[in-house]
């Protein structure tokens, strides 16, 4: 189960990101080109959304059935397992908080340039923490 788990994250995890990607440039050409906000833009925003939450699912799951995750806590010399036990997940979900809130406070918003720059922002940032923490030589094996 724990390998089928681990593939899963690591091949939802090109979704999501491709999903946050798009969604953080078409916040940023929709800011840049003070286009008006549709609903193809809060679609485009929803799907990076729950693209990350999927994966932040997939990822606890993972987290807790992996030996590289919960049971490798405290492990702190090793670089490998202290990214794995604490740094990737501890980021990683302070990333979808911020894409979180980021799709909260779009929703009171009234203009189309504070929304386009409220997903800049908070989405381009959260990007920005989840590829900081990618385990990327275990991702590319």
């Amino acid at each position: 189960m724990y390998e089928f788990i681990q593939k899963f994250h690591s091949g939802w995890a090109y979704l999501a990101l491709l999903l946050l990607v798009v969604a953080v440039v078409n916040a940023f050409i929709g800011l840049a080109s003070k286009q008006e906000f549709t609903a193809k833009d809060r679609k485009i925003a929803i799907f990076g959304l729950i693209g990350t939450h999927t994966q932040l699912l997939i990822g606890l799951i993972l987290y807790f059935v992996s030996p590289l995750g919960f049971t490798s806590l405290g492990q702190m010399s090793d670089k490998m397992l202290r990214l794995t036990s604490l740094e990737h997940p501890l980021i990683n979900i302070i990333a979808i908080v911020l894409i979180t809130i980021g799709w909260s406070k779009h929703k009171k918003l009234t203009t189309s340039e504070s929304k386009f720059k409220t997903f800049s922002i908070f989405y381009g940032l959260g990007l920005l923490l989840i590829l900081s923490r990618i385990p990327w030589s275990l991702w590319l094996q």
